[in-house]
């Protein structure tokens, strides 16, 4: 458990975890949570919300095996109940770790490492086409008539 915990401080540094409420909600509805993150002993309505964020957002809603405390040091905070990592990546490698503790997530993670697949592709090819157009802004330069 402890590494993913240090996965998600590290997803947390890289500015991609949204923590509470309020802010996971926002994420959800915007579409741009990959996972959301439920401590294990979240109360019956924030474990409500987070189920209904996870449908609006299109997300899997990810059981934690860590209480609210344990969530919370790991992410600079005394105590989070649900917290929304928006980076494909990351919330491929957490769940990863995960379905190594519990099994039933390993449909979760092959759609999270197909679409982390997926994200590093366009990444690629848009670096293939920003070098391509650096190369033609030099290799065209117009040469002064004499």
């Amino acid at each position: 458990m402890e590494q993913v915990l240090s996965m998600i401080g590290l997803a947390k540094k890289a500015g991609r975890v949204e923590i509470g409420e309020e802010p996971v909600g926002a994420a959800a509805r915007a579409k741009k949570a990959r996972i959301i993150l439920l401590a294990s002993d979240a109360g019956p309505s924030s474990a409500r919300r987070a189920a209904s964020f996870a449908t609006v957002g299109g997300c899997p809603l990810v059981p934690l095996g860590a209480d609210k405390d344990a969530m919370g040091r790991c992410l600079g905070r005394t105590s989070v109940a649900m917290a929304a990592v928006t980076d494909v990546g990351f919330a491929d490698a957490i769940v990863k770790k995960l379905t190594v503790q519990d099994p039933s997530l390993e449909q979760v993670s092959e759609q999270l490492a197909a679409a982390a697949d997926r994200a590093r592709e366009r990444r690629q090819e848009q670096a293939r086409h920003d070098r391509k157009l650096h190369r033609g802004a030099n290799s065209g330069r117009s040469r002064k008539k004499q």
